[in-house]
């Protein structure tokens, strides 16, 4: 088994590397890895409705959709990610205790009572540190985890935190719980690097034939490519969202603001606005223009500039319509 530590913090190129191990490397492998600010999401999730866009955009934080399915996670440099690709049987593939037993092991040789409960967490004290998602690729599996060591729990909850009542659609939902560091947890501190280490470490002692492997200037080159075609753009980590209805209100100077939403392939098919503002012109000529226009602040902005918005919403503005929209 290939046993791989890389330094790119990028979650667009750490997410496309995941692929890239799956679908281009024979051999198994097993890699540790972390990702600067970012919310990763299922593959089968609605992106805008996991995020906080407001606090996502503030803070620059990047929006990544993974090949697996389950919840979405938040990622900072005090989280660290693993993942493990295996061949075999497609009976057998799917494991999640098995690739989560090295995880286990290390921690509890460090004293914590890290235990995996549930379908794919690993807990401590009844406090989720680690969530874990698989993706079969005919009969190899990636197995991908991560592990909250030292995040900052203010920017995970502030990240995830979503108003359910914006939403209404069949994706799959991510079902918020208790986390924890594993750092609180520690009798003698270590740090993240340390962490890292014991782990590699532990993988290289117990998988026979494991050696460590570094990517190669050819393997570099393919997974920018993966990165920049699939894994950077807004069609896959936004518009590959099921179809939904969006339903937000907000108070402005000019009244109650209500915008509701049709969305299907991150198209607006249908809009409709209340409110108790006033209008010069109406507004049926702004639902008319929202219709086709991607549900994307830049596509939408673009569309709504060429209009008078002060005629059609008396003391609203553009920026407050957009806050409507997200």
């Amino acid at each position: 088994m290939l046993c791989i530590y890389h330094e790119s913090t990028d979650p667009y190129f750490n997410v496309a590397t995941d692929e890239y191990i799956l679908k281009h490397i024979d051999e198994d492998c097993f890699m540790l890895w972390r990702n600067d600010n970012a919310i990763i999401v299922g593959q089968y999730q609605n992106t805008l409705a996991e995020i906080n866009y407001d606090y996502v955009k503030e803070n620059n934080i990047a929006v990544v959709r993974r090949l697996s399915g389950g919840g979405a996670v938040y990622h900072d440099l005090g989280n660290l990610n693993f993942s493990f690709t295996h061949t075999g049987k497609d009976s057998n593939l799917s494991d999640f205790e098995k690739f989560t037993r090295p995880i286990i092991e290390v921690i509890q040789s460090l004293g914590v009572n890290a235990r995996f409960e549930g379908k794919n967490d690993l807990m401590i004290d009844g406090k989720k540190f680690s969530g874990n998602a698989e993706h079969i690729h005919k009969n190899k599996i990636l197995h991908h985890g991560t592990i909250l060591f030292a995040s900052e729990m203010r920017n995970v909850s502030e990240a995830l935190r979503i108003n359910p009542v914006k939403y209404i659609d069949k994706a799959v939902k991510s079902i918020p719980k208790r986390v924890t560091n594993v750092s609180e947890h520690l009798t003698t501190k270590i740090s993240l690097d340390v962490f890292t280490r014991l782990l590699m470490d532990h993988v290289l002692k117990n998988f026979p034939g494991s050696r460590l492997y570094q990517f190669t200037d050819d393997d570099k080159k393919k997974i920018l490519q993966l990165r920049d075609q699939k894994y950077a753009t807004r069609e896959w980590n936004f518009g590959k969202s099921p179809e939904y209805n969006f339903k937000k209100a907000i108070r402005t100077n000019g009244g109650l603001l209500e915008m509701n939403l049709e969305v299907k392939n991150s198209k607006i098919e249908a809009a409709k606005i209340y409110g108790d503002f006033f209008s010069e012109k109406g507004i049926s000529e702004i639902e008319n223009a929202l219709i086709n226009t991607m549900h994307e602040e830049k596509a939408i902005r673009k569309k709504l500039s060429s209009f008078p918005i002060e005629k059609h919403f008396r003391n609203i503005s553009l920026d407050e319509l957009m806050t409507a929209m997200f």
